[in-house]
């Protein structure tokens, strides 16, 4: 399975002069726990960076900076690690790992910005997974029973 068929495609975005103040408005009103940071180009959204709601608390709230203020670009996480739609799961999860992340966007081959993945949508999609391969057992055992009769 590719990390394109389990992303989220509805994605929240900001730019690099966004201040913490309306980034955190868009995390709130959206609902969301991370903001994509895109440089927009030729039509198309790059993404070059991330911000999380965390991100916002440790840099501004806690030590009491004005968000307005602050800027996107002094907070978010560059540089930015992506995966390409078509990777395998496994392959992100063990980027993640590596990077030690907990959301990764997806990017198509142009480098355009399609989705996101976390790790909630990597732990949906393994208990999918898991959940399938636990009936394999009691399946073999209720085909065997029927073939004996």
């Amino acid at each position: 399975m590719n990390v394109g068929n389990i992303c989220t495609r509805d994605i929240v975005v900001c730019h690099r002069d966004t201040t913490a103040l309306d980034a955190a408005r868009l995390i709130r009103n959206h609902h969301v726990g991370d903001l994509v940071v895109i440089d927009d180009s030729n039509g198309k959204q790059t993404p070059v960076g991330i911000i999380t709601d965390r991100d916002i608390v440790v840099s501004v709230v806690a030590k009491e900076v004005d968000p307005a203020a602050v800027f996107v670009s002094d907070m978010m996480s560059a540089p930015l690690v992506t995966a390409f739609d078509w990777e395998d799961l496994w392959q992100v999860i063990h980027r993640m790992r590596l990077h030690g992340m907990r959301r990764m966007p997806i990017t198509n081959d142009a480098d355009e910005l399609v989705g996101i993945v976390t790790f909630d949508d990597l732990v949906a999609a393994m208990s999918v997974v898991l959940t399938e391969l636990a009936q394999v057992s009691g399946r073999e055992k209720t085909l065997e029973e029927m073939s004996r009769k």
